[in-house]
C-alpha cells in the first residue's frame, strides 16, 4: 500500500514529524556515534571490506540504532525487511523468511531488522538461525538492554554486537541547530531554556526533535522567547491541583509543621491538640510526624525517625486517647531536637542531575563482569576494592564519566550528629586529593 501511495505522488504531500524529517541519509549523518559510522568507525571499516555480518545494535532510545539498520540496507543494496518483537509472532518471522528465501534466489540478499529484538522469546530467537547461517538473512537486532541476559548465546556467537552511545548534550543541540535549519528559524527559546529542553531529553535525539517541534508548533514566528517555566508549561503536563477544601486543616497542620522545624515545643504542642480535639485523622498527623523527623531533623538526630516511626506503632497499639499521648511525646522531641535540612537539599538536587543525566551508565570500573561480553567492553577492569585500601578508601571515582566535576548534593552543617559526619567527609576528601595527585 505504502508503494502505491508513493507511486501516486500522495505520500510526499503526507504530515511527517520533524524527527522523521531529519532523518539521516547516510551513515556518516548519524550523530553522536563517531566510533560506528566515523572515518575509522567499525561499520564504516566492514562496509569497506565488503563484508557486513549480523549485528546486534545496543544503545539507549532514540541514539540511532533504527536509522543505522534502514542505512545499512541501502548501503548493501540489500532488500529491507523490519518486525518490531513487540508486535510481531511467528507468523511474521516466517512470512519474512520466506520472503528472504525468494530474494535469495533471484540472487539478492536480506536485510532483516528485528526492534526491540530482546522481546523475542528463547524458540523465536532460534528460528533465526539456521537462515543466519547459509545467508539467507542478515541479522540486524536493536536492543536497550543487556545483550549477554536478554539474548540467546547461539544468537550472539553468530553476530557482532555494536555497543550505541546515548548522545551527549553537544549532539543535542546540534540537533536542535539542523531543527531550525529544517523549520527556517531560530527555535523561540531563551538561552536557559534551551539548556533545559537539552536536559528534558536525556540522551535520546527523537526525544529533542519532538520537543522541539512542540516548542515551534506553540510559539509562532516572532513570538517571545519561552523561559524555563514557560518550558515546563509548553511540553510537560502538569498534575491538576488536588483540593479538598478544607483550608483549616492545611493551616493547622502548616503552623505545627513551621513550629517543630522553629524548635517551639509549646506552640506545637497548642498546634496539634488543636487538630487532635478537631478529630483530626491521627494516622495522618503521625505520617506527618515522620515526614518532619527526615525533611527538617535527617541526620542531625538519626532518632528522630526511630521516634515518630515508634510512636506511630504505639498509637496504633493503643488507640485513643491513650496512644495520642505518643503522639505529643514525639512531637515535643522532635521540636527540641537539633535541627537540619541537609538530607532534604541533597535529596533534591540528586534528583534535579538524575533527571537531567538519567541515563548516563556508571563507570565501567565500578560494574560486575559476569559475561566474555562485558568483560571485552570493559566492564570491571581497573576496580579498587576499598577494603584493601589504606583506611579503607580508595578515593576512585563512582559518579558517571560524563560529569566534568564531581557534584556535591549532601553538606551537612555542624549541628548535632551531623558535626560528626562533616568530619568523617572533610578526612575523605583529604584523603581522595591526595590519592588522586
Amino acid at each position: 500500500m505504502t508503494n502505491l501511495f508513493a507511486a501516486a505522488g500522495l505520500e510526499a504531500n503526507a504530515p511527517r514529524p520533524l524527527a522523521d524529517r531529519l532523518r539521516p541519509k547516510a551513515l556518516n549523518e548519524v550523530a553522536g556515534q563517531v566510533h560506528i559510522v566515523g572515518r575509522d568507525g567499525t561499520l564504516t571499516r566492514l562496509l569497506a571490506s565488503g563484508r557486513l555480518p549480523c549485528l546486534v545494535l545496543w544503545g539507549p532510545p532514540g541514539c540511532g540504532k533504527t536509522t543505522i539498520a534502514r542505512l545499512l540496507a541501502n548501503e548493501t543494496k540489500l532488500a529491507f525487511e523490519q518486525l518490531s518483537a513487540i508486535f510481531s509472532g511467528v507468523q511474521e518471522l516466517r512470512k519474512s523468511f520466506d520472503r528472504a528465501k525468494i530474494a535469495r534466489e533471484q540472487g539478492r540478499g536480506t536485510l532483516l531488522f528485528i526492534d526491540e529484538i530482546h522481546r523475542f522469546n528463547r524458540s523465536q530467537q532460534d528460528s533465526f538461525l539456521p537462515y543466519m547461517e547459509d545467508g539467507t538473512i542478515t541479522l540486524v537486532g536493536a536492543t536497550t538492554e543487556n545483550p549477554s541476559f536478554e539474548l540467546n548465546a547461539a544468537l550472539l556467537s553468530r553476530a557482532t554486537v555494536l555497543t550505541l552511545n546515548r548522545l551527549d548534550d553537544a549532539v543535542l543541540d546540534d540537533l536542535l541547530t539542523r531543527a531550525e535549519a529544517e523549520i527556517g528559524r531560530p527555535l523561540p527559546l531563551a538561552a536557559e531554556a534551551r539548556v533545559a529542553l537539552i536536559g528534558m531529553a536525556d540522551g535520546d535525539g527523537r526525544s529533542i526533535l519532538n520537543l522541539a517541534e512542540d516548542v515551534f508548533s506553540a510559539i509562532p514566528a516572532g513570538g517571545h522567547p519561552a523561559t524555563p517555566e514557560d518550558l515546563v508549561r509548553l511540553v510537560q503536563r502538569r498534575a491538576p491541583i488536588y483540593d479538598k477544601g478544607r483550608d483549616g486543616h492545611y493551616n493547622l497542620i502548616s503552623a505545627l509543621h513551621k513550629s517543630v522545624r522553629g524548635s517551639d515545643p509549646d506552640a506545637a504542642l497548642y498546634w496539634l491538640c488543636r487538630m487532635l480535639h478537631g478529630g483530626e485523622d491521627r494516622l495522618f498527623l503521625a505520617r506527618r510526624l515522620v515526614r518532619m523527623a527526615v525533611e527538617d531533623i535527617g541526620l542531625a538526630d538519626p532518632q528522630a525517625l526511630v521516634v515518630a516511626n515508634a510512636a506511630k506503632e504505639a498509637y496504633d497499639f493503643l488507640g485513643s486517647p491513650e496512644g495520642e499521648l505518643a503522639l505529643a511525646e514525639a512531637t515535643i522531641y522532635l521540636a527540641t531536637a537539633p535541627k537540619s535540612n541537609a538530607n532534604y537539599v541533597a535529596y533534591k538536587a540528586a534528583m534535579r542531575a538524575a533527571k537531567q543525566h538519567g541515563s548516563l551508565a556508571p563507570p565501567k570500573a565500578i560494574l560486575n563482569a559476569p559475561t566474555k561480553l562485558m568483560e571485552d567492553e570493559g566492564y570491571g577492569e581497573g576496580y579498587a576494592y576499598d577494603h584493601n585500601a589504606p583506611e579503607a578508601f580508595s578515593g576512585q571515582n563512582y559518579f558517571p564519566d560524563a560529569f566534568a566535576e564531581r557534584p556535591q548534593f549532601y553538606d551537612p552543617p555542624e549541628r548535632g550528629f551531623e558535626r560528626e559526619i562533616k568530619k568523617r567527609l572533610d578526612y575523605w576528601a583529604k584523603l581522595r586529593v591526595k590519592r588522586l595527585v
